[in-house]
């Protein structure tokens, strides 16, 4: 206030003396005395009105365009004022003193406040050791916020070297000093020009596909790259190098966002109790995040591992305090426990999801692949049927086609047991699922009673069919992230083999929206995109860890693992398919088959399976007509010998 008081006096003293040639002598002593008179009236009118306006409360290190346009608004009106003041009370002053009063004062005013955050900030920089030099990619305002945000931190050292926009208006210009140099073709260029050691993507508004495209040039790089999330980030004045996020490897793969139709997914799940089991896993948690956003009556989640149940537990009550949810531990392989639970919840809709996924696991124990996946899936489904449940959803598997192995082949199974329960129920005769189901050493029960209760029974089954998700418990996104932590050697199991992707959200979103075109029956197969080669996920992994392949990191191919194939299919060739209202669900026509016998066969797999039976693939395969383990294992020992000795062995066991 007191810099304040001499400064905007001075200011006018100085506009007296430049209209007089810089000569005291020659001002005239009416305007000097005027002057003289009228400073002590303007300089309490000038304070109270900065006062007014908080110029004395600002944190001038922070000083943006706020403090400025305060400051103007300030001078303009204390400028108004001096004019009317001293010309009505004492006498009217040159024009030119008016003028350069009021600019003076505004540079004196302005200066300080400014010089002060400026000084503080060359200060930060020249206080930085080491600084990492930086490449922002869009020129924007996300930009031009995260630049300053570096600028003014005195924590991060970093230095914005220069920024790539694909706007031709604003090459070879500046922002805050920092040039902005090309569009993207001038990436890799100007990396090597400005010794750029990282790259921030900062344009949330860009497509998926400009986003790919620009990953991929920086990837090759060889800088640690980071990316703003989403334009929410922007609109909610969230943009800062706090929110930035390592690129990870689903930015590469170059797709929209799938869409699903939320109005349609709320009116059927609102207001609904709704079942979840293997609630704690991958697929089984994210369909409780979705679910309980839309509102549903209760939420029962069923997980035989407390961890991952307790995890989700603490998770919704977070995030929807009021969401009627129930935790319970148990397995799908206990038909009590699956009996007491829907007999005491009633629940409306099971999403069923639990299962063994890892296929080379269940290679070495097909016993407990058909346990938990076919017989719980059965178990599941029973239950779901004798306590009027109106739909029930199997998540199923791409390697439920043509598997190859038995964890595709028991969850292939699981879709004929789902189809059997469905055309059972149609046609008014259950009585081979009753038999079934008192074959099973927990299920005897008054056969004559439950059929009583089946009377008015109505449950939809169906299947929801997808590939590989992005992130999931087996998933190889976790495993190569590890490999690279340790400094590699990063294993692919094959330089040509190729999976289906989708990220956790996009499918889970895709089965409820699924499940709200079920009528019975049908095999819902979701559109997973274009299929993606390993080594190639696994490489570009290795770039965006900033690392170069087979130089830094190498690349190791250890050969197809057992029951593992180069492709999986979405469809069989038999099935055909059908369209649903939204393009990424297809139909897919059932197989026929004869249930009755099917029941047969699998009344005979329980036993064998309680019984750990080795025979139990052979016995899968005549159920499963398109699971063939004898003729994989063979083709699999093939690829393990020399040419000489895998074209011998082709020969002698194509001649048998």
């Amino acid at each position: 206030m007191v810099y304040d008081g001499i400064a905007i006096n001075l200011a006018y003293f100085l506009a007296l003396w430049l209209r007089f040639d810089c000569r005291m002598s020659l001002i005239p002593e009416e305007y000097l005395f005027s002057w003289i008179k009228f400073a002590p009236i303007y300089t309490i009118v000038c304070l109270s009105v900065f006062w007014i306006l908080r110029l004395y409360q600002s944190l001038w290190r922070f000083a943006s365009y706020s403090e400025l346009s305060r400051i103007c608004v300030s001078s303009g009106i204390t400028a108004i004022f001096h004019m009317v003041g001293i010309t009505i009370v004492f006498q009217r002053m040159p024009v030119s003193y008016y003028i350069f009063g009021a600019l003076i004062q505004g540079f004196f005013v302005l200066g300080v406040r400014f010089s002060y955050r400026f000084i503080l900030l060359e200060r930060s920089k020249m206080n930085r050791n080491q600084t990492s030099d930086v490449m922002l990619i869009g020129a924007g305002a996300a930009g031009r916020t995260i630049l300053r945000d570096i600028q003014k931190s005195e924590q991060i050292e970093e230095r914005v070297c220069c920024f790539i926009d694909d706007n031709p208006n604003k090459w070879n210009r500046f922002i805050d000093g920092v040039p902005v140099v090309g569009g993207r073709d001038d990436i890799l260029l100007n990396v090597e020009k400005y010794k750029i050691k990282k790259i921030y993507l900062a344009i949330p508004s860009a497509s998926v596909q400009d986003r790919r495209d620009i990953l991929n040039i920086c990837k090759e790089s060889g800088c640690e790259l980071k990316s703003l999330p989403g334009i929410y980030q922007l609109v909610n004045g969230e943009v800062s190098v706090g929110v930035m996020r390592d690129v990870d490897v689903e930015d590469l793969l170059g797709r929209e966002p799938i869409q699903v139709n939320m109005d349609e997914i709320f009116q059927s799940l609102r207001g609904k109790n709704i079942l979840v089991t293997g609630g704690g896993g991958s697929i089984g948690s994210e369909l409780c995040r979705q679910i309980a956003k839309h509102e549903p009556k209760q939420l029962i989640i069923f997980d035989i591992y407390e961890n991952n149940a307790y995890e989700i537990q603490q998770e919704l009550k977070e995030k929807h305090p009021d969401l009627n949810l129930v935790v319970l531990i148990g397995s799908v392989r206990d038909s009590r426990k699956l009996n007491q639970v829907f007999g005491t919840y009633r629940p409306d809709i099971v999403y069923h999801a639990a299962a063994h996924k890892h296929v080379p696991l269940m290679e070495d124990s097909p016993c407990e692949s058909i346990k938990n996946n076919a017989l719980g899936t059965y178990k599941t489904a029973y239950a779901a049927m004798m306590n009027g449940c109106q739909k029930f959803v199997l998540i199923s598997t791409d390697k439920a086609v043509n598997p190859t192995n038995i964890m595709g082949a028991s969850k292939r199974l699981c879709e004929m047991i789902i189809q059997s329960f469905d055309k059972k129920i149609r046609e008014g005769n259950v009585d081979k699922l009753l038999d079934l189901h008192t074959h099973d050493e927990n299920g005897q029960h008054d056969l004559a009673k439950r059929r009583m209760l089946l009377t008015n029974i109505q449950t939809e089954f169906v299947a929801v069919r997808f590939g590989n998700v992005l992130g999931s418990n087996g998933s190889v996104i976790p495993l190569f992230k590890k490999q690279i932590a340790k400094g590699g050697p990063v294993t692919v199991t094959h330089p040509d083999i190729i999976r289906y992707f989708m990220t956790i959200p996009e499918a889970v979103s895709l089965v409820l929206q699924a499940g709200t075109y079920a009528k019975g029956g049908e095999i819902f197969v979701l559109d997973m995109g274009e299929p993606v080669k390993i080594d190639t996920l696994a490489r570009n992994l290795i770039k965006l860890s900033g690392f170069k392949p087979d130089v830094d990191i190498k690349v190791e191919y250890t050969g197809l693992r057992p029951g593992e194939k180069l492709y999986e299919e979405k469809l069989m060739a038999e099935e055909g398919m059908k369209t649903t209202p939204n393009h990424l669900i297809h139909i897919g026509s059932p197989i026929p088959f004869d249930v009755d016998e099917f029941c047969d066969q699998l009344r005979d797999l329980m036993e064998a399976a309680y019984d750990n039976n080795p025979d139990i693939e052979n016995m899968v395969s005549e159920i499963v007509t398109t699971y063939h383990p004898k003729e994989e294992k063979k083709v699999l020992s093939i690829l393990e010998f020399e040419k000489p000795q895998a074209v011998s062995f082709m020969v002698s066991s194509f001649s048998e």
